[in-house]
């Protein structure tokens, strides 16, 4: 029972009966019996510290794949050193110096930082989602490393982007896939929101809920549409990129496999999470004030660029999971598992650390 446990959550998803085929005709199961070729023995996961990040040190893992992991403050995250062949270090993502200290012994790096609103002078767009890409990519050429996967998000445009989230988000996918010219490898992923446990996505929805006053819940972009994907996935289809030649200098859309509305993403979270709430869906004015009002508060739970977001649908053109022979994982597979277990104090608990 103890060893089952274990696989589970050293898997970051749930058992799942049937053997995956992956893109090099590897055979790779979902608690990790398969065996796969692995040529990348070390690989640093800048961002790792975070939610996807956790899903993808687990994953590779189990693929054999020791990895480095840099963080500011790595004493905060000592939960992943207890994942297998997994070396927390401490670094400045903004020095140079350090970066290259960090990747030394590595042959691929990932990177996965981003954020979704601007906090100060050091968490902003521009700096993270592009000035920290640049600096990777110099450390890459400078060690001789020849693998990068890179983390994007649908509708990332430099020019078209809706906010200034996903203008710089493409500004850092355009830098990463112009490393090809100097002989790094290149595979951006762009996920619709991501779920799984720990998400800031129903997790945070769910907290919300939970203060609701009177039971009155006021939604704004009520319409806007999303294509959940599942955190194990997008882990899984980064793990099978990572040393097959037909992903180099491609960008692979990410997607679950239903579309739905805010709304009834929202509902769902409340009916999951056993809250009695009424939704009330905002225009587009009223939404605009509650981006304005929500941006001020600590925390940011809804932003004038959240809102920007909003406008574009995240949805795929074509579904990279199935293209690397992922089978996309539905919410209701999921999600209730871990909504259902929640308590109010962690619900509160979950808010003060997003605050």
């Amino acid at each position: 029972m103890i060893v089952i446990l274990w696989e589970t959550w050293l898997n970051g998803s749930l058992p799942k009966a049937r053997d995956r085929v992956g893109a090099k005709g590897y055979c790779v199961t979902s608690l990790g019996e398969g065996k796969r070729a692995v040529e990348h023995s070390k690989v640093c996961i800048f961002g790792g510290t975070g939610f996807v990040g956790h899903f993808l040190a687990r994953r590779l893992a189990r693929a054999g794949i020791r990895t480095l992991v840099p963080s500011r403050h790595p004493q905060r995250h000592a939960d992943l050193s207890l994942i297998p062949n997994l070396e927390l270090a401490r670094v400045d993502i903004f020095d140079s110096k350090q970066i290259e200290s960090a990747c030394r012994d590595c042959d691929a790096v990932v990177n996965l930082i981003g954020i979704l609103n601007e906090r100060g002078s050091t968490e902003n767009f521009e700096r993270l989602h592009i000035e920290v890409v640049e600096k990777i990519l110099e450390t890459c050429q400078a060690l001789g490393i020849e693998r990068y996967l890179h983390m994007s998000a649908l509708q990332a445009d430099t020019t078209q982007g809706a906010s200034a989230y996903l203008r710089t988000k493409g500004a850092g996918e355009e830098r990463a896939l112009g490393a090809e010219r100097i002989g790094i490898r290149v595979t951006s992923f762009r996920p619709s929101v991501i779920f799984g446990e720990g998400d800031s996505f129903f997790n945070r929805f769910a907290g919300l809920l939970a203060l609701a006053p009177g039971g009155l819940f006021p939604l704004a972009c009520p319409e806007a549409r999303f294509a959940p994907v599942y955190a194990g996935d997008v882990a899984e289809a980064m793990v099978r990129s990572l040393d097959n030649p037909e992903t180099f200098g491609r960008v692979y859309e990410l997607c679950g496999p239903r579309v739905f509305s805010l709304r009834e993403l929202v509902a769902y979270t409340a009916q999951q999470s056993g809250k009695k709430v009424r939704l009330i869906g905002l225009g587009d004015s009223l939404s605009r004030l509650q981006a304005r009002i929500l941006g001020l508060l600590p925390g940011k739970p809804f932003s004038m660029d959240n809102y920007l977001s909003l406008q574009t649908p995240s949805l795929c053109h074509e579904n990279g999971l199935v293209q690397l022979g992922v089978q996309p994982t539905d919410v209701e597979i999921v999600v209730p598992i871990y909504l259902g277990r929640q308590t109010e104090r962690q619900r509160y608990t979950s808010l003060r650390k997003a605050a």
